[in-house]
């Protein structure tokens, strides 16, 4: 995912004021130390060495499409207004609406977002009683995204992961400690060097029970933390799956093979690369 502005490279002749400027503040905002290379295979920024360390990334597969949106839009400054304003009402009250799809008898449905969607999948999928999971875009103003529209951050989509699961074997409150586990909740749209609202961190509930257990399991999460968590919670809406090669991407061994443990309970280190 494109989802961090490289410097000036030393290869280019010329280069507008404006990138001048955007580049030099860009690199102010590399304030989480994850162990992670930009999904960006132009950037590659100093981290703080005063933050937390969480999971490494590395890139996703480059893709063709040129973001028309501004970096401040990007960092969630404006670019979704200007799009839900300019959206059709009609088209835009089908992705406001519930996430009316059905789980298996029996199980119930979750849903998350965390950063990148790819180790956040993985991470669920090794949790005892998770029955399925889907990753996908959802809260977002257009209906029937796809990747390239989501990583535009025109859309308001965000990158999530929908859980089901057996309440026999699994309490959701199993599920709210993987999600805390999993990412730094304390900054907004962004984990690491994978910037933009997609990557936002969010509780989406399907039931006024969940939402009771999510608003409960943040407030003891920030007794925890030193910063304020920035962490939506909100009804879930429309899911759309994502495109078929985001499905169990880490599980399938990603552009390089190397396929990741689902096994229940692994600890294993869970390494997001493209």
């Amino acid at each position: 995912m494109l989802t961090t502005l490289a410097s000036a490279s030393t290869t280019t002749t010329t280069t507008s004021p404006l990138l001048l400027r955007l580049s030099g503040s860009s690199s102010s905002l590399s304030t989480s130390s994850l162990l992670s290379f930009s999904k960006s295979p132009f950037a590659r920024s100093s981290l703080s060495k005063t933050q937390p360390q969480f999971f490494p990334h590395t890139p996703k597969p480059l893709s063709m499409y040129t973001s028309p949106m501004s970096w401040l839009g990007k960092l969630g400054f404006g670019g979704a207004k200007s799009t839900q304003t300019s959206m059709d009402s009609a088209s835009s009250a089908i992705p406001q609406g519930p996430d009316d799809d059905i789980p298996a008898p029996g199980q119930h449905f979750a849903q998350f977002g965390a950063g990148c969607f790819w180790g956040v999948e993985l991470a669920f999928q090794r949790v005892p009683g998770v029955t399925k999971t889907e990753v996908g875009y959802s809260q977002g103003y257009l209906d029937n995204p796809t990747y390239n529209n989501v990583c535009s951050g025109t859309t308001n989509h965000s990158e999530v992961v929908r859980v089901q699961y057996d309440p026999k074997e699994c309490n959701y409150e199993n599920l709210l400690d993987a999600f805390w586990a999993r990412h730094d909740p304390t900054t907004l749209n962004r984990q690491g060097n994978d910037v933009g609202t997609q990557y936002r961190s969010g509780i989406y509930f399907y039931t006024p029970e969940q939402e009771k257990a999510a608003m409960e399991s943040k407030e003891r999460q920030q007794q925890i933390l030193n910063r304020k968590i920035v962490t939506e919670i909100l009804p879930a809406k429309k899911f759309y799956r994502a495109e078929e090669y985001h499905q169990q991407y880490l599980a399938k061994g990603g552009r390089f093979g190397f396929r990741q443990s689902t096994e229940k309970g692994c600890n294993d280190p869970i390494r997001c690369y493209g």
